[in-house]
């Protein structure tokens, strides 16, 4: 017997380790690791649950915070440097908060509250000072101060969905007032997301409804002034708002994951007005855009000549519009896509060029046939000294590198007559025609065939 007893103890010793380990294991899953916070997980399901045990006519606020200046903290002095603020600033919040609160780092710089709704402003006020303290950090005194978004259940919203929506909302309000304040979600706001919401929904119909459509912004060649291709851009038809510029549509597409299926029906529409044009002779290329989200898809290249081949646009009239920043985020991705590209025809073009520090190692290794010089430059080219210097630095290297170069952005002639005395071969802007339904450009395109073309520069 003694020899079971002792099986049996040491069994429940086994037993109370592999619970504990349990504990631990659940703990470490719910638990930030850089702050000793709660994380996004375990602070959504609190939250929910609160606002559960709420509903027999409690209210409770929900606070979001995000530090203000925390970006440039991380470039000047490094991403430890962050980390070590985070953890300090995690452990303030953790000491200020009353034990009945909620307290979790969502991660990046942004930690939310849960408390009750008694005083708001006081206890806004008191995460302002928090936020605003000093500390010490490699010998060097920071404060960057933070914001605070706040929203009240039951309130302004009914379930934790809309509370966290409605206090992100505060929250960006009180950041582009400067910074350094909070601010409480109001009637203002509530008709803000009612009109977000109305124009998600439309959004989501208008797509597979044809409202999303392809302008074109005429291309020009430099010495003869007669159009030599187009760039293709997008235009929202709204049945009740009119004529919608992407300004509109293409941030909250972004958000929504809907800007995939934009660019598609764009894609395919341009392509299909385009292809007899091209046929015809009346231009030689059709630039189209793409997006960062979709550039980040590692079949996108692929599925774009399939949607390519199902057009009657050749490959090699099709140019590829990426940005600087999509190579900055993977650059052995956009190598293939580019190299995809390029070995069926597909010209690409380097959009924003002159603007980052990678453009000329990109053009040195990578199959990339156009730059297009950013609008930024063109402003002041030919007023200025040194941005015409750096234009035209800027051109002469694209030339060495045996590249076609289009400036886009301008809007008089003095910029244009610079521009091509510089040897950019190619421009774009509100001086040769502003953005035009498909018509009314196919209209200009065949009038061009008059012996004076209408788009020249000057002499």
């Amino acid at each position: 017997m003694p020899q079971l007893s002792n099986s049996l103890s040491e069994l429940a010793a086994r037993v109370a380790e592999l619970e504990a380990e349990r504990e631990m294991t659940l703990r470490l899953a719910q638990t930030d690791s850089l702050t000793g916070l709660v994380n996004r997980g375990a602070f959504t399901s609190g939250l929910c649950e609160r606002l559960e045990a709420a509903r027999d006519g409690a209210s409770v606020a929900l606070f979001v915070i995000d530090l203000d200046r925390f970006k440039h903290l991380n470039d000047s002095l490094g991403h430890h440097a962050g980390d070590l603020l985070l953890a300090e600033l995690g452990r303030r919040l953790r000491d200020d908060a009353a034990p009945d609160e909620l307290i979790a780092r969502l991660g990046g710089d942004e930690f939310a509250l849960v408390s009750s709704a008694a005083d708001v402003a006081r206890r806004a006020e008191r995460l302002l000072n928090v936020l605003g303290q000093q500390q010490q950090i490699y010998g060097r005194t920071v404060a960057p101060g933070g914001s605070v978004g706040v929203a009240v259940f039951p309130q302004d919203a009914q379930d934790a969905a809309d509370l966290q929506r409605f206090a992100d909302m505060a929250l960006y309000r009180a950041k582009s007032g400067g910074g350094r304040r909070w601010s409480r979600f109001d009637a203002e706001l509530r008709e803000e997301s009612e009109r977000r919401r109305t124009l998600e929904d439309e959004l989501r119909r208008a797509i597979p409804a044809g409202e999303i459509e392809p302008w074109f912004q005429p291309i020009i060649d430099s010495m003869t002034g007669r159009m030599v291709g187009v760039e293709v851009l997008a235009r929202w038809r709204h049945p009740e708002k009119g004529l919608l510029a992407p300004a509109a549509f293409v941030p909250m597409a972004e958000e929504l994951g809907l800007i995939r299926a934009i660019d598609e029906a764009v894609f395919e529409a341009a392509c299909a007005r385009t292809a007899p044009w091209v046929a015809e002779g009346l231009i030689e290329s059709v630039s189209c855009n793409v997006s960062p989200r979709d550039l980040m898809d590692p079949g996108f290249s692929r599925k774009l000549i399939g949607r390519l081949g199902r057009t009657a646009l050749p490959a090699t009239a099709l140019t590829v519009e990426i940005t600087e920043t999509f190579l900055l985020q993977d650059l052995a991705l956009s190598r293939r896509h580019i190299e995809r590209l390029a070995a069926r025809g597909v010209n690409v073009a380097l959009d924003d060029f002159g603007t980052g520090y990678s453009n000329l190692r990109a053009l040195m290794h990578l199959p990339i046939q156009t730059v297009k010089l950013d609008r930024s430059l063109i402003d002041d080219v030919g007023r200025d000294a040194r941005v015409s210097k750096l234009v035209a630095s800027l051109l002469h290297a694209a030339r060495a590198l045996g590249v076609r170069i289009v400036a886009e952005g301008v809007e008089d002639e003095g910029q244009a007559l610079f521009l091509r005395s510089a040897g950019c071969e190619r421009m774009q802007g509100y001086f040769f025609a502003r953005p035009m339904p498909a018509d009314q450009m196919e209209a200009l395109l065949r009038e061009e065939n008059a012996p004076e073309p209408r788009l020249a520069v000057a002499s």
